[in-house]
This record gives structure tokens, C-alpha cells and sequence, in this order.
């Protein structure tokens, strides 16, 4: 991977490139990004290029506009749906204030302090996410449908499965951008797939979730297909979910003791921090079914609880968050699990006994919130995600979230607004 300026103005020189986009994403994790020429560069790493904040949705208000975008530098890839000649590459951005101080609603940069905090207590931390996502065909007037690409279930193969070519093309197209995919496969619903990540570092991780869900519409979108992101985009069907996948480690300290005390310090908080990794109304038809988790347990091997520490060793070594669907924003989940996961190692919190049978249901255990509206309330009362979040970026965060129940609340048929209002942006 490219790692200074220098290297980057190398590359675009040898390469053809004429065109480098500055990627960022808003704080509900809708991906933004301006198109400049590649002579701009210079000027985008000394000064940044500027945009309107005004316009982007839970930045700023009108009368402070002006951000500005710094390119790092790391993050180069050439964008390989673009032509060939006259090549589009692309590099994810800080935001700073034109006083030079970070913005507060860069949920990259808040990702970056907390993994920088960590490191100073001498953790290394490690995600790797694992993403569902449904295909569906577009009628004839090029819009997409509700009908799915295919009736394949679990691991079916073609002719079953139809997104068998267009997974492959993902991951060929992810490869070329220097982004290794581990796995992938039809999943249990219909035309639902699923590709996991090579596990990596927490930022290029998140990242990496960005890219993929932007290749992932591109490649779709060029097989006269519709890619989905929504939670439980079909009623009685499997719901899509991204499970992230943990890792800690510090030289000296045993990985079970990590593990154990990881897992505690998210059981703890997962309720206040519900609402930002299932930020939708969408989200809460997809827990507590088709093996979505609502109880807050965890187990080894029981795949519908809420964390799972699977067998593994070495370098796999891990444990399964399971509750996140592809709907968050991933810098502000990975921070939220980060510093829940630090709490419990830090405090040395002591896991509680392993779910088995339906001991959950007979000592009325905790469950995730119901709805939106609970997952709100949690998290507006927790001091904890208050001590993560930026008061700011909450406080427009929560803003957005309360217009959407309002308007769940207001609408004549839920179902459909459930689905409908957000299977275009998702």
C-alpha cells in the first residue's frame, strides 16, 4: 500500500491518472465524495479542498458551511470500473474546520482516536466484517424491483444461484484495489449473498466496508442488477446482517482473558449502543429472527446469539459481534465497540455464564431494544456513548433518527414505509 505523498504523485504520474477522488461519508455512513483533477492533489494535501457542509445531512447549518478534505495519502486505489486511459483513483479524507481543528462530525477521525488510545495501553486491535447483501432485478424501465434475483438458499450452487458471476466480479474488482475478500457464497435468503473480509486493521477495515458496499452497487448496477443494503429488505425472509468480527491482543497477556473480558465489556453497553449499529426502523424486523440475535448472551457455537466466540487459534482468534447490520455507519460502530471492549478489558469485567438452551428465556435475560424508538431512549440516557460521540455529531445524529420514527409513526401502511422509503439509498 502507498504510504506518503510523494509515492501517491509518482503513481498518478506513471499511471495515466486524470481524475482523484476524495472520498468521505456523512454521519449515517451514506459515502460522499468530490471529483478533482490530478494536478489539484498538491493543494488538497497542503490546504485541503473545501465543500459545502451546509448540504450534506447532519454536518452543518448555513451559516458555518465551509469543511475542508485531506486526502491520506494510505488509502490510494485506482477505481477499476473507470476507462484505462485518463484513470480515476480514489483516497479516503479527514475533515478539518478551516481553523485546522478537526471537525466533530468525522466519524473516521473519532475511529482514529480511539484505536490511538488503545494503543498507548499497548492493545492491537483487529476487525473483520462479514456482509450480507440481496440482489434483485430491474424492471424494464431500468428501476429496481422487489423480485430477487433467484430462489437459491444456504451454499446452493448455479444454476440455483445466479449472483455466482457477479461475486466473483466483486471480488476480482475488490483484488484490483489491493482489498483481499477470504470468502463468499450464496446466503439463506433469496438472491441474498454474503462476502467476508480479510481480517485487518480497525480503520482499513472500516474502509474497506465503505469500498465494498460502493463496488458491490457498481458491479450490480453493470449486470442490469439493484444491490441491497437494507436490513430485511423482504418480509419472511432472512435479514441481512454485518457481523464484525474482534480481535485484541497485547504482548503478555493471554487471549482467552482478552476474549472473555471484550465480550463482557460489550454485553454491557450493547444496548446504549444499539442505535448506531442498527440505526433503521428496518433494522429491528431483522433481529430476534432467521437466527438474528435479540437476546444479549453470548455462546461458541449457537449462531443466532448476540456474540459468538468461535474455536479458533492463532491469528483467527476472534469474537462474532452479530447484532450489526449493514446499515450503520462503520467508523461510529468500531468506535463504540472499541471503547465497550476496552472498558471491559480495563476494568477487568468478568463474562457472564454462557447461554445454553432457553435458560435466557426462563430468567427473563435483557433483549436488544424492540424498536428504534427504544434503541433512541437507551442511547440519549447512556453517560457512556456520550463519553464516545461527539456531542455535536450526537446531537444532529439523534435529530435525523427522531424525523425517521416520526415519520414511521405517521404513515399510513409501516410495512411499507418500513421497506420502501429507505431500499433506493441502502
Amino acid at each position: 500500500m502507498t504510504n506518503t505523498q510523494e509515492e501517491v504523485m509518482q503513481f498518478i504520474k506513471e499511471q495515466d491518472v486524470r481524475f482523484v477522488r476524495l472520498v468521505f461519508c456523512d454521519i449515517f455512513g451514506h459515502i460522499k465524495n468530490i471529483s478533482i483533477a490530478e494536478d489539484e492533489l498538491p493543494r488538497a494535501f497542503a490546504t485541503g479542498i473545501s465543500f459545502d457542509a451546509s448540504a450534506v445531512k447532519g454536518f452543518l447549518q448555513i451559516d458555518e458551511s465551509d469543511l475542508f478534505l485531506f486526502p491520506d495519502p494510505s488509502t490510494l486505489a485506482v477505481l477499476p470500473w473507470r476507462p484505462s486511459q485518463g484513470r480515476v483513483v480514489r483516497l479516503f479524507c479527514s475533515i478539518m474546520r478551516p481553523d485546522g481543528t478537526p471537525f466533530e462530525g468525522d466519524g473516521r477521525s473519532l475511529l482514529q482516536s480511539k484505536i490511538r488510545e488503545a494503543a498507548l495501553d499497548g492493545y492491537k486491535m483487529g476487525i473483520g466484517p462479514e456482509c450480507e447483501f440481496y440482489l434483485f432485478k430491474n424492471g424494464e424501465d431500468g428501476m429496481p424491483t422487489m423480485t430477487p434475483l433467484d430462489r437459491g438458499t444456504y451454499l446452493d450452487v448455479a444454476p440455483v444461484d445466479k449472483g455466482e458471476n457477479v461475486r466473483r466480479e466483486i471480488c476480482l474488482m475488490l483484488q484490483q484495489m489491493g482489498f483481499y475478500t477470504e470468502r463468499s457464497h450464496h446466503e439463506s435468503g433469496p438472491g441474498q449473498n454474503e462476502v467476508d473480509f480479510k481480517y485487518g486493521p480497525a480503520l482499513e477495515a472500516a474502509d474497506n466496508f465503505l469500498t465494498f458496499k460502493s463496488v458491490v452497487k457498481t458491479v450490480a448496477d453493470r449486470s442490469g442488477l439493484f444491490a441491497s443494503f437494507l436490513p430485511k429488505p423482504l418480509e419472511g425472509e432472512s435479514g441481512s446482517g454485518l457481523h464484525i468480527n474482534l480481535s485484541l491482543s497485547k504482548e503478555g497477556v493471554p487471549d482467552q482473558y482478552l476474549e472473555e473480558a471484550m465480550t463482557a465489556g460489550i454485553l454491557r453497553r450493547i444496548r446504549e449502543i444499539t442505535l448506531f449499529l442498527n440505526p433503521m426502523v428496518n433494522s429491528y424486523e431483522r433481529l430476534g429472527a432467521f437466527e438474528a440475535p435479540r437476546y444479549v448472551g453470548w455462546g461458541k457455537a449457537n449462531r443466532s446469539l448476540l456474540i459468538r466466540i468461535p474455536p479458533s487459534s492463532g491469528e483467527y482468534r476472534r469474537i462474532e459481534v452479530r447484532s450489526p447490520d449493514p446499515s450503520c455507519n462503520p467508523y461510529l460502530a468500531f468506535s463504540l465497540l472499541i471503547a465497550s471492549a476496552m472498558e471491559g478489558v480495563k476494568e477487568n469485567l468478568k463474562v457472564p455464564a454462557e447461554y445454553c438452551g432457553d435458560a435466557f428465556q426462563k430468567q427473563n435475560a435483557p433483549t436488544l431494544p424492540e424498536d428504534l424508538a427504544e434503541a433512541m431512549e437507551l442511547a440519549e440516557n447512556s453517560s457512556f456513548v456520550r463519553s464516545v460521540i461527539p456531542k455535536r455529531l450526537f446531537t444532529f445524529f439523534l435529530e435525523g433518527k427522531h424525523a425517521e420514527w416520526k415519520a414511521y409513526e405517521e404513515s399510513s401502511d409501516k410495512n411499507q414505509f418500513s421497506r420502501s422509503s429507505f431500499f433506493l439509498t441502502t
